[in-house]
């Protein structure tokens, strides 16, 4: 079993805690290529690129300026620990011991604009680059078309080393658009968080997200290897309802007072 997170667009990039292991992106070349380009963006190409404040711009242009293909602790971070989302929040990698770090370094991907996929532990230096972005290449269009195939075959023989039953996308729709799962050799299980809101469950952006990360958590905190495991998933009165569940999207609700 395998699980795909997408990345954040907030970053917490001081200095990890000493000790914890890191690990390399498996793309690297592939993500110069891209700095390669965003390096020739002024601030207001950026702005306009990314639709981001003029601020936030100028501090991505100083970013894509310093990105080098040397990645140390003094300029990169784990990228579990790196990304400070809603995601993130549920996640609490920091809080996970090094056996519970261990499992997510085996179980656990993350979708990126800029790195393709990572690893939890992989070391990632501060950017900006969602994968929604229509950012022009050699390649095509967008990243969409920039990434290709790369990150679905090394999803593929990851599932299929591992002998794996099914993907499950904990990312979200941007995101999992890179993922080609017609290309796959097995499922992929999609969980889906609804909260009761005006007489209604509905996907609130905020919690679904959170919830994705608590999802991992718990992967992580019991060692989970099947699918099925995932049913049990009840965190913060999420509970697993199969009547309005499918063999692909499962559906957890909560109905808070």
């Amino acid at each position: 079993m395998l699980i795909v997170l997408s990345p954040a667009k907030t970053l917490a990039m001081e200095a990890p805690p000493a000790g914890m292991k890191s690990s390399l992106p498996d793309f690297i070349p592939h993500s110069a290529q891209l700095i390669d380009i965003l390096k020739t963006f002024s601030p207001a190409q950026v702005a306009s690129l990314m639709r981001i404040s003029d601020p936030l711009a100028a501090l991505n242009v100083g970013r894509y300026a310093g990105w080098s293909q040397e990645f140390s602790l003094q300029n990169a971070k784990q990228a579990m620990l790196a990304f400070n989302g809603d995601v993130y929040a549920g996640l609490q990698a920091a809080s996970l011991s090094p056996a519970q770090l261990d499992y997510a370094q085996s179980h656990v991907r993350i979708l990126s604009g800029l790195y393709g996929m990572l690893r939890p532990l992989d070391l990632m230096q501060p950017y900006r680059l969602e994968m929604g972005t229509r950012l022009a290449t050699k390649r095509g269009k967008n990243l969409y078309a920039f990434w290709g195939d790369i990150v679905t075959t090394a999803l593929d023989d990851l599932l299929r080393a591992r002998n794996s039953s099914a993907l499950i996308n904990l990312a979200s729709e941007e995101y999992f658009k890179v993922v080609k799962p017609e290309l796959l050799s097995v499922p992929v299980i999609t969980p889906v968080f609804e909260d009761w809101k005006n007489g209604k469950y509905k996907i609130i952006s905020f919690y679904a997200k959170r919830a994705r990360g608590l999802m991992a958590r718990y992967a992580a905190l019991h060692g989970v290897t099947q699918p099925e495991q995932l049913q049990d998933f009840a965190v913060e009165d999420y509970v697993f309802d199969a009547d309005v569940s499918s063999e692909r999207n499962w559906r957890f609700r909560r109905r808070l007072a």
